[in-house]
């Protein structure tokens, strides 16, 4: 039987995919672990994985990140970096930027040990680890072990140019377009960031393992055998990495839950009469932004006949105080901390998020369409391709007011949803099932001679 570790770090919208891919795995006869820190040793159980503690960064988040406990240091980066989405794009990317090295590159050589050892207990033929766990990447390079990278956002996160970085959106949504000068400043600190990891990455290869081929692009080492995209296959994306195969999973989400009693009475009360149920969630990270979540509500609740259920994270109460939401009708909101996104999805009829990957391969899956306000990350990139691919609209959330909000969903309520329809069919073809028989169809089984 294949053995597999599955490599997380320790952020639940990472996690998540990837237990699924792992338990996808499991059923195609594979015997799976999830390597991760005990926080999520539930995601295991529930996938019916094997679980082994492996930490590969200092920073976290278990559900809600204000609320996950984390030492000084990271509480005040995350601090700084919800302060500079409120700036605009670029100021939260060069924040990100300049919190790279910290946060995806802490201690490599301890990690380098800790996967030495858990390779001498666990014996895998292969590994399944996140892209962006790089020091995780860097110890299976110098160890000689075989791997499959996972891509848990835009497919541009591995950059296959010499003019594509890390930490550079490919492109952006038509509302979101920085100048000149502020995509130089960005470049040139992805550019800063690209050079630094990669320098480390060499030096770490020349005290570890001089045998092994040295890195050209820290960010663009990935496995040779087999990368998964959890994203569809847009024909227009930059070019994969040459080399590996690269398979486009389309999402790796499980099959949608069912509700809850307690659920399941909320849509009852905001869908009566056949009132169009919006779904508005920012993500872990930015629920913080209750400003934005109040906007969007306001407008959703002023200027449309929808009703909103709306995940607020910590700021739930801060939230459903709002002199504009505090009066408002039983039968149209509903605030809560956290929401099950993916079973009430089916039932939406569009949704409002912040352009995370997830969000926005689950509404892919749920033929939903959304309304994207990015604020960080691969969100200008994935803003750009709901748009093109005619699977949604996209705002500035820094720039909102009630009555755009309005007239963007009135859009979404009112237009066709052809192209979410076909894109659903074939994000649905794929999945988290065709990724696993891909892999292990293709990766190979280690032997004694093997590290």
């Amino acid at each position: 039987m294949t053995r597999v570790v599955v490599i997380s770090p320790p952020f639940r919208s990472h996690a998540a995919p990837l237990s699924v891919l792992g338990a996808a795995l499991r059923r195609a006869g594979a015997e799976v672990s999830l390597a991760c820190t005990p926080a999520f040793a539930d995601l295991a159980d529930r996938s019916g994985l094997g679980f082994a503690e492996l930490n590969v960064t200092r920073n976290a988040n278990h559900g809600i990140a204000e609320r996950t406990a984390q030492d000084e240091g990271e509480s005040a980066r995350l601090r700084e970096f919800l302060a500079a989405t409120a700036r605009g794009a670029v100021p939260a990317l060069l924040t990100q930027a300049g919190h790279r090295r910290a946060d995806m590159l802490a201690d490599p050589d301890r990690v380098l040990r800790d996967l030495r050892d858990l390779d001498g207990r666990v014996r895998p033929d292969w590994y399944v680890v996140d892209q962006l766990s790089y020091p995780v990447t860097l110890a299976l390079h110098c160890l000689g072990l075989a791997y499959a990278s996972f891509c848990p956002g835009h497919p541009s996160y591995i950059p296959a140019g010499p003019d594509a970085y890390f930490g550079l959106p490919y492109a952006w949504p038509t509302t979101v377009r920085p100048d000149a000068a502020s995509l130089d400043r960005l470049r040139e600190a992805a550019a800063a960031n690209d050079t630094a990891f990669t320098a480390a990455f060499r030096a770490s290869v020349g005290r570890h393992a001089p045998q092994r081929p040295v890195p050209e692009r820290a960010f663009a080492l990935c496995s040779p055998h087999a990368l998964v995209f959890n994203y569809p296959p847009f024909p227009w994306l930059p070019p994969a990495p040459a080399g590996p195969a690269a398979l486009y999973a389309g999402h790796c989400g499980p099959d949608a839950a069912q509700l809850s009693r307690a659920w399941r009475d909320v849509v009852d009360r905001l869908a009566t009469g056949g009132r169009p149920l919006l779904l508005v969630a920012l993500g872990t990270f930015l629920s913080a932004r209750h400003d934005v979540l109040r906007t969007a509500v306001e407008g959703i609740l002023q200027h449309t006949g929808a009703s909103v259920i709306v995940a607020a994270g910590d700021r739930a109460a801060e939230l459903g105080r709002a002199p504009a939401l505090r009066d408002a009708p039983a039968g149209r909101l509903h605030i809560a901390a956290t929401v099950p996104q993916q079973a009430l999805l089916p039932l939406a009829a569009a949704m409002i998020h912040h352009g995370g990957n997830n969000s926005f391969t689950e509404c892919l899956h749920a033929g939903v369409p959304a309304l994207v306000l990015p604020f960080s990350s691969d969100q200008f990139a994935i803003a750009h391709d709901a748009e093109r691919a005619g699977l949604g609209r996209s705002l500035d959330p820094n720039s909102l007011d009630p009555p755009t909000v309005g007239a963007a969903v009135r859009a979404l309520l009112t237009g066709g949803r052809t192209a979410n329809d076909r894109v659903r069919d074939e994000v649905r073809a794929r999945g988290p099932q065709w990724a696993a028989d891909e892999l292990l169809r293709r990766m190979p089984v280690r032997t004694s001679s093997t590290p």
